[in-house]
């Protein structure tokens, strides 16, 4: 970031506004950008579905979907409609929005032409705007934040947006060739996310695969042949439960130094420890039971966590991706809250090498986890790029030369 745009962030922070811009309704914003109203840019299409197009969805996290929408996607209270001239019509390029949930973000521009629910708005855009930089508008906070000003209802869970209630809404529009540029930059910065996501997607299944072959045996690594022992979880291993519960550590005002886990991540550290070695813990009770993490030495769990600990012919990161590879449902007990015990799984058959091929294995396996997670890391860092340059870019603070 140069120094004159973050001169120029300072001065908007303080409410003065910066040689080349002007003070408008929707906020300070260049002077050759253009106040309106949605009104001004959108008119209603009001056309019928048919046959021949595909259903679209509006989702908060992704937009308009598309192409045509797999009925497992719909949610559950959503029902196809038989008469498909009961749908709406919507073109390539429209502004359609879901009536109950564009408070929440439920709004884009359709990039497949295709049909809407009957409960959706479609406005079709004139010359003065390029479908695809209103994509990128409408999300930003301003406008999310507006539109919730603009819905009607009781309380939230009522709100609804309406054709009367979206036109008045007022923002601010650089020229149509710099609403271009700008739509071509993010497009760009997602197509980046869009890449390393995919090249995630692949990074775990490639892991996974590794999971399938190298714990049960079927792929083994060049240096090992020694033959592997069949035995169970609980052969290998012994089991722990704690009494600490987590409305007793919201209490407490010891020192912090000892990590306590809980079914997501650490919830507490207090100035004791009940396990001084490592361990693996299992969620037994709840919606994440039989979820599986290594913890670190000199820590405790809660009590609705299991505590495994592998015996001394075991090397532990490799019970724990054996674990990481068991499906826990076919354990699980309780018809309102889930529970896996240790009496049912530990009886899960394994295949054991040598401790040196288990580290082996294990290491293997680590490495795909760092690769994954230096990905994850990526996208993260990505993601946060694209909301900078959405914020810089669609509020004016940083100009584009067309």
């Amino acid at each position: 970031m140069t120094a004159k745009v973050k001169t120029r962030i300072e001065q908007l922070r303080h409410g003065n506004v910066p040689e080349g811009y002007k003070r408008t309704k929707t906020g300070i914003v260049p002077d050759d950008w253009t106040e309106v109203s949605l009104g001004d840019v959108y008119t209603e299409r009001k056309e019928p579905g048919n046959e021949n197009l595909p259903l679209l969805m509006v989702s908060i996290h992704s937009g308009v979907s598309d192409g045509e929408v797999d009925e497992e996607d719909l949610p559950k209270k959503v029902k196809r409609i038989e008469d498909k001239t009961q749908y709406k019509r919507a073109a390539t390029g429209d502004l359609v929005f879901n009536m109950m949930r564009a408070w929440q973000g439920a709004i884009g521009t359709v990039r497949t032409e295709g049909m809407v629910s009957p409960a959706y708005i479609v406005a079709e855009p004139n010359d003065m705007v390029d479908p695809m930089f209103m994509d990128y508008y409408m999300k930003t906070n301003r406008m999310v934040h507006t539109i919730h000003r603009q819905s009607y209802g009781v309380t939230d869970f009522r709100l609804r947006l309406y054709w009367y209630s979206f036109t008045p809404i007022r923002v601010a529009l650089p020229p149509v060739k710099d609403q271009q540029k700008i739509a071509s930059i993010l497009s760009t910065q997602e197509k980046v996310i869009e890449l390393k996501e995919q090249l995630l997607v692949e990074k775990q299944r490639q892991k996974k695969y590794l999971m399938q072959k190298l714990l049960t045996g079927k792929k083994r690594l060049l240096e090992f042949n020694d033959k592997w022992k069949k035995c169970r979880i609980s052969d290998v291993s012994l089991y722990k439960t704690s009494s600490q519960t987590a409305g007793a550590l919201e209490n407490y005002t010891g020192q912090n130094t000892y990590p306590v886990y809980d079914a997501n991540s650490i919830c507490a550290y207090v100035d004791f420890y009940e396990h001084s070695k490592e361990y693996i813990s299992i969620v037994k009770d709840g919606a994440g039971a039989g979820r599986v993490r290594q913890c670190q030495a000199y820590s405790s769990t809660i009590g609705t966590i299991g505590c495994i600990f592998p015996k001394e012919t075991v090397h532990i990161a490799f019970l724990y991706y054996i674990m990481c590879n068991i499906d826990f449902s076919k354990y699980s007990s309780g018809s309102t809250i889930p529970h896996v015990y240790f009496k049912d799984y530990g009886t899960e058959k394994i295949c054991l090498p040598t401790l040196e091929e288990q580290s082996a294995i294990a290491a293997v396996l680590s490495a795909a986890d760092h690769e994954i997670e230096l990905l994850q890391k990526d996208i993260e860092a990505e993601e946060k790029k694209k909301k900078s340059l959405m914020q810089l870019l669609l509020t004016g603070i940083v100009r584009v030369n067309a």
